[in-house]
């Protein structure tokens, strides 16, 4: 049993160490995946001036914008990241290895985490310097929670996306950019979910960054939400174990297919 875990640790921290590393040796990241997302901030942000609306409104883009890159990381970095792997010829050395997959998962979650908070750490300061957001939190361990919980859930489908989007191959793709737009109407990146019909706030409610940034508004910035922040955590919380157990169903199933059929890391299979 130590062994199986000390494995475990060992090929989740192996790779997660690239993903970090690369913080430090690509010095041009800060300006594409920073200072491009605050102009698009700066867009709504100066709409919502002009139009009168309530200074938290702009702490709502702020955060929707730092949120924003989460859920691409979840997308790319970790929905399409097996896809690619195999055409580049890795996958072949993940399933052969006697590191379980799950490892590997957890070891892109954990870098691709690392990486994003950094970059949305840097955006969220960028958006308070810029348009002097008002930062008065009911809870500062709330927030921390309910920020540490909504990673939790969007994580957690990301593993789950990686091992869909594997199985349904070339398709992945175009589930990936199909799953970008729409998921910014439905979470309320730019505007308060609230205003959505009630019908459709609800079937977003599904989508961890949905309620992962109402919970974290109604605690930043104590304005209404969908439901009690509480209620919100609780529903996240239980998405982001479901989500585990179905990726780790899912990897199950892969691994066996690709050991008993040899098909799954043939390239456009």
């Amino acid at each position: 049993m130590p062994s199986t875990f000390r494995l475990f640790v060992s090929a989740a921290l192996a790779r997660t160490y690239p993903r970090v590393a690369w913080l430090f040796r690509s010095n041009s990241w800060m300006i594409q995946e920073t200072v491009l997302p605050v102009l698009a901030v700066a867009a709504f942000a100066y709409a919502y001036r002009a139009m009168n609306a309530p200074e938290a409104y702009t702490g709502f883009l702020v955060l929707g914008a730092a949120m924003t890159t989460f859920w691409l990381n979840v997308l790319w970095g970790m929905g399409a990241q097996l896809y690619w792997e195999r055409d580049s010829g890795n996958l072949e050395l993940y399933v052969m290895s006697p590191a379980p997959m799950m490892a590997i998962l957890t070891g892109m979650a954990l870098g691709g985490m690392t990486t994003t908070i950094v970059r949305a750490t840097a955006i969220v300061i960028a958006g308070v310097l810029m348009f002097d957001v008002p930062i008065n939190p009911s809870s500062w361990w709330l927030l921390v929670l309910a920020f540490f919980v909504t990673l939790a859930a969007l994580y957690g489908l990301g593993m789950l996306f990686a091992s869909v989007f594997l199985l349904w191959g070339r398709e992945a793709w175009h589930l990936v950019n199909l799953l970008q737009e729409p998921v910014y109407l439905l979470s309320g990146t730019n505007f308060p979910v609230t205003v959505l019909p009630r019908m459709i706030a609800l079937v977003a409610s599904a989508i961890p960054l949905t309620l992962g940034m109402d919970a974290m508004r109604q605690v930043l910035f104590r304005t209404p939400g969908l439901f009690e922040v509480w209620v919100e955590l609780s529903v996240l919380g239980g998405l982001a174990v479901v989500f585990f157990f179905c990726a780790r169903w899912g990897l199950r199933y892969l691994e066996r297919r690709a050991r008993e059929e040899g098909k799954l890391t043939v390239r456009w299979q």
